[in-house]
């Protein structure tokens, strides 16, 4: 993956992060199941984590 591959997938991950907290912030004000969202946080968080570390070693 060049460098410029990463930074955008680690774009799109943070947009999907930032959409899918939204959507805990409101399953949760409405007492809904928050396990499947607070999973692909988790998710999302170990991927921008291992990309940011690819980008440190290039």
């Amino acid at each position: 993956m060049t460098k410029m591959e990463i930074l955008q997938t680690i774009n799109e991950l943070k947009s999907d992060y930032v959409r899918i907290q939204s959507d805990l912030e409101k399953l949760d004000s409405v007492g809904g199941n928050t396990t499947n969202a607070e999973k692909q946080l988790e998710h999302i968080e170990n991927e921008l984590a291992e990309l940011n570390k690819q980008l440190d070693e290039m």
